[in-house]
């Protein structure tokens, strides 16, 4: 495991967590911080969750990182859907999980796991979610690849990041969140859409707003 992630999971681990879920799980806020610290609008990061909001029955979905939850709260409840919640945070993963319960979610695993060596076979899952996640990771890159190479055919990776270079204000704020262990190395929006490619994915969008950017990538199809 990355030595960097001793230090972010400690910091997710403790309020820092916590402070997050309250706002994200508040959209009224969460759009004010947005535009604050990133000049965005949160459409932006609330855009993969509703890859999972219309999901098809029976598929298999990968969320990494979880955090607390927030995507489960998209999960439709009895389509027959295999979520796994993946978390380098033990209490990330018990909100999670809290939350799960408090909605009578079937289906759904919670795994500990670094997202630079997933735990699965290749090609396991129809689609996977990255909801604020490649700016978090230390290795972004390899984490892309990781999460292409546990799709299936065809399947689809969804996701939104912060993304350096989208001026000072912002990229002092992410050197900010570094510093704390917030954010990993990050990347700008080239960075990203290079990352994509190189992990094989097709049919790659990047969509940015101030700092924020939506992406989606295919796996290559059978």
């Amino acid at each position: 495991m990355h030595p960097f992630l001793d230090r972010s999971r400690a910091r997710y681990d403790s309020l820092g967590g916590a402070l997050y879920d309250g706002v994200v799980a508040r959209p009224a806020i969460a759009a004010l911080g947005a535009r604050a610290l990133w000049g965005a609008d949160i459409g932006v990061f609330f855009a993969p969750m509703e890859a999972v909001a219309n999901a098809p029955a029976s598929i298999a979905i990968l969320d990494v990182p979880c955090g607390g939850g927030v995507v489960l709260e998209r999960l439709p409840v009895d389509r027959g859907i295999r979520y796994v919640a993946v978390d380098h945070s033990p209490k990330m993963l018990a909100r999670a999980g809290r939350v799960a319960a408090a909605r009578g979610l079937k289906g759904v695993e919670f795994v500990e796991a670094d997202v630079g060596a997933l735990p699965f076979a290749d090609g396991t899952f129809d689609l996977c979610i990255s909801s604020a996640g490649l700016h978090c990771f230390p290795d972004p890159a390899r984490a892309v690849r990781e999460m292409a190479r546990c799709l299936k055919p065809g399947g689809s990776l969804v996701g939104s990041m912060a993304v350096a270079g989208a001026g000072a204000r912002h990229d002092a704020v992410i050197a900010v969140f570094r510093r704390l262990a917030f954010f990993g190395t990050g990347g700008t929006e080239d960075d990203l859409r290079r990352w994509l490619g190189d992990a094989g994915l097709e049919g790659v969008t990047v969509a940015r707003s101030g700092a924020l950017v939506h992406f989606t990538g295919r796996a290559t199809p059978a």
